[in-house]
């Protein structure tokens, strides 16, 4: 029986619905199986996705921050330079600009922008990508390198998709914002949104204003490409769209657009390379403390914490104002001493070395070429010693310092070694008395290229600086007065006293006698007679047991008489620690630097306890400050008073910051060390206890004069411009006080009778040494 066949106009509409019913057929097969897709990458058939764990709890490289007492970050360990901040922290305009600009429909989707990523299909994404938010944080946190195979590729845009909605699920908006900014590399070592606002505009993210916070935003397109130190014209085009956006949506009015476009860029480059910055010295006393405490405590299972990856919080005594304020004085005046010091040596055939010979010259380089980087290098890549050597004597490209700033030159090592011996160093140190707190460290002129700490490392000859403990010695246990008179004249100690093997008469630097004086007046003139009295009277074992209570290593300083004059090697770091006993009513406080450490999640795992010891009564304690006010009244220290002096040679050639004007009670001492090599200040008030260092690397490296080198010039201008500073700083609440009476005080201080006299022979003494 034949097939009775369809009229064409029905066959037609029977073909048509077969064809529809095949494609919807095709495409529920596609959608299934790109349903599949997605489900066996999220099961992890194609590659593992990060875990419930992982997703919850991003490893990622945090950076150890060192915050300063007064609550600023002075310096990170890090391998990648994040500090993560809360969403709290972002100002509401840099949260707009990144929506505006990257997702406008970020609080209308899950992770995916439907909508977004049609259109970038359709248009092959020439009208834009649909990347949102979510799967942008997605690919910096899991996707370590995008692979340049077109599958692959793809395989890892599914997996960014997949992670993008499980974000989306497990955090609110807020929190991923957050996350991305502090996850996103803004490069020159500015990763995340709080390194980037600090490195580029000095600043924390909540102070960004509108250009700043935009152009933050615009270098989440390509931070390399549109980097502000090497392409400000593109930045600024690139900061220019994304305010554009920012009208587009709304969030800001067209003029207020146009106004910010017109504005310039005004990057602040501020980096935070563990060389740069302030107290890059006490930074890497810091990484020292830091390394022996993690040994010390491990964790609670056992491992190591990480300083350059945990995200430990250091907060140190360090005031940032007052270090700022003191490395800006020892620049000052060592920039100024430099030019001195080269000026004495234009005719000085051996320099930067001086009375000593070549022999002496070649053993000094060949020590210091042996110490140095390059040689301990070579020789662990195992270079023969002849090879090493040869090498310094090889002329190569290097940068060396200068105080106008680094110079690219070529030079043999040897030359480089001997040419950066030339520069005078200086360090300084600041702490609070009465609760050890160090608020200022400089331990050098500058860290690149001098890395040796001359704060806590470094041991000098501390010249007459070390005259007050035999004072204090003597008032302490001889209940002496300052106002007690002795004769200025040539003192033998004998041969067999105190151990002596033959007899000892030190000489006054003026040698000049005669006279009885008051022992105010001979501290406060440095008149080495009268303190080879006092220690001949004490003994040296009294006194050297009086430093070892205030916290000075006596073990390597002989009981001999001449430690009265100077003759140990203390550093900075001990003396101020010691002087500070003085002002604290005669009770030693350790030094404080650490204060405590947290760990990221702001649990405390250290704290620090001061320690304390009663070193000398009270009465003992405030005689001697009382004795130390004299130098600064009429003795060494007086130019930090008065004025007049202005056109005398040293001070205009060396004496920085003068006149100082100072009429704040102040007490203080100078030193300096045989030849000059060696320029001292230790300088008090009622709350801060300083002292200055200034000298050569090498002990052969001084002025030729002492009115040049004598810590008078040397040392004291540093203290002098740094208490300027410190004054003229409102946030800053440095005494100016009075030292502060114990009750009972028996010793006579007032020696106001003395003072006429006093002030004619200090005169004198200025006059004959050009003070």
């Amino acid at each position: 029986m034949a097939t009775k066949k369809l009229p064409p106009k029905r066959k037609i509409e029977q073909d048509k619905r077969r064809h529809i019913f095949t494609f919807w057929k095709i495409v529920g097969v596609f959608i299934l199986l790109i349903a599949l897709f997605f489900l066996m990458t999220a099961w992890g058939v194609f590659g593992a996705l990060p875990d419930e764990t992982s997703m919850e709890n991003p490893e990622k490289n945090l950076a150890t921050e060192i915050i300063s007492s007064d609550g600023k970050t002075i310096g990170k360990f890090y391998k990648e330079n994040r500090t993560p901040v809360p969403y709290d922290s972002l100002p509401a305009h840099l949260v707009n600009a990144l929506i505006a600009t990257e997702d406008a429909r970020y609080y209308k989707h899950s992770g995916i922008d439907a909508k977004g990523t049609l259109r970038a299909i359709v248009y092959m994404g020439k009208r834009g990508g649909a990347s949102t938010i979510s799967q942008q944080l997605a690919k910096l946190f899991f996707t370590e390198q995008v692979s340049r195979n077109k599958w692959e590729r793809a395989m890892q845009k599914v997996k960014e998709w997949i992670i993008a909605i499980r974000l989306e699920r497990r955090y609110t908006k807020e929190e991923i914002i957050t996350m991305y900014f502090n996850e996103y590399d803004f490069v020159n070592q500015a990763v995340g949104i709080e390194s980037a606002a600090h490195i580029y505009f000095d600043k924390p993210p909540s102070q960004l204003n509108e250009t700043e916070s935009a152009t933050l935003v615009g270098m989440f397109k390509n931070a390399s490409l549109y980097n502000p130190l090497r392409n400000p014209q593109g930045v600024i085009n690139r900061r220019n769209v994304v305010l554009n956006q920012m009208a587009k949506y709304g969030y800001i009015s067209e003029v207020v657009r146009d106004s910010l476009k017109s504005e310039p860029l005004n990057i602040r480059f501020t980096p935070q390379g563990h060389d740069e910055g302030i107290a890059t010295y006490f930074r890497e006393y810091t990484r020292h403390f830091m390394e022996k405490w993690i040994r010390e405590n491990p964790k609670s299972d056992g491992s190591r914490y990480n300083i350059y990856q945990d995200g430990l919080k250091v907060y140190v005594s360090i005031n940032s104002q007052m270090q700022k304020h003191a490395e800006e004085a020892v620049q000052e005046h060592m920039k100024k001493l430099q030019v001195a010091f080269e000026q004495q040596n234009k005719n000085n055939k051996t320099a930067p070395f001086r009375k000593v010979t070549n022999a002496e010259i070649d053993g000094i380089m060949n020590a210091a070429m042996r110490k140095s980087d390059r040689w301990r290098e070579m020789r662990d890549k195992g270079y023969e010693e002849e090879e090493i050597i040869a090498s310094f004597h090889k002329e190569t490209p290097m940068r060396v310092f200068s105080w106008s700033g680094s110079i690219d030159t070529v030079m043999t090592p040897i030359d480089s070694i001997r040419y950066h011996k030339s520069f005078l160093q200086a360090s300084m140190m600041s702490m609070t008395p009465q609760t050890g707190e160090v608020k200022a460290w400089v331990g050098g002129i500058d860290y690149k290229h001098f890395k040796y700490d001359m704060v806590k490392q470094g041991k000098r000859q501390i010249g007459s600086t070390f005259k007050p403990f035999v004072y204090a010695t003597a008032i302490d246990l001889m209940h002496m007065s300052p106002c007690d008179t002795l004769p200025n004249t040539l003192y033998t100690i004998p041969e067999g006293r105190h151990h002596l093997i033959e007899p000892w008469t030190p000489k006054n630097s003026s040698d000049t006698y005669g006279d009885m004086v008051t022992l105010k007046y001979a501290l406060a003139n440095s008149v080495n007679t009268i303190t080879a009295r006092l220690i001949d009277r004490v003994g040296p074992e009294p006194v050297i047991e009086l430093i070892r209570k205030m916290g000075v290593d006596t073990e390597k300083i002989p009981p001999f008489p001449s430690i009265a004059l100077g003759t140990p090697d203390i550093s900075v770091f001990e003396m101020v620690g010691a002087y500070s006993t003085f002002a604290n009513h005669g009770v030693y406080v350790e030094p404080v630097l650490i204060q405590r450490i947290e760990d990221k999640h702001g649990t405390v795992l250290f704290q620090n306890i001061p320690q304390t010891r009663d070193v000398i009564s009270a009465e003992a304690a405030y005689v001697t400050v009382s004795l130390l006010e004299g130098v600064t009244q009429y003795g060494t220290g007086t130019r930090l008073r008065g004025t007049g002096r202005e056109n005398l040679p040293v001070y205009k050639a060396a004496v920085t910051g003068y006149p100082y004007n100072f009429t704040n009670p102040i007490a203080g001492k100078t030193g300096t060390s045989q030849n000059n090599s060696d320029g001292w200040f230790m300088g008090m008030v009622p709350n801060l206890v300083t002292g200055v260092w200034v000298g050569g690397e090498d002990r052969s490296i001084h002025f030729n004069s002492t009115a040049y080198g004598q810590g008078a010039t040397m040392a004291l201008p540093i203290w002098g411009v740094y208490m300027k500073k410190c004054y003229e700083d409102p946030t800053l609440d440095v005494s100016k006080d009075e030292f502060p009476k114990p009750e009972y005080v028996s010793i006579e201080t007032d020696c106001s009778k003395w003072n006429k006299e006093m002030s004619q022979r200090e005169e004198e003494f200025s006059d004959e040494f050009n003070f």
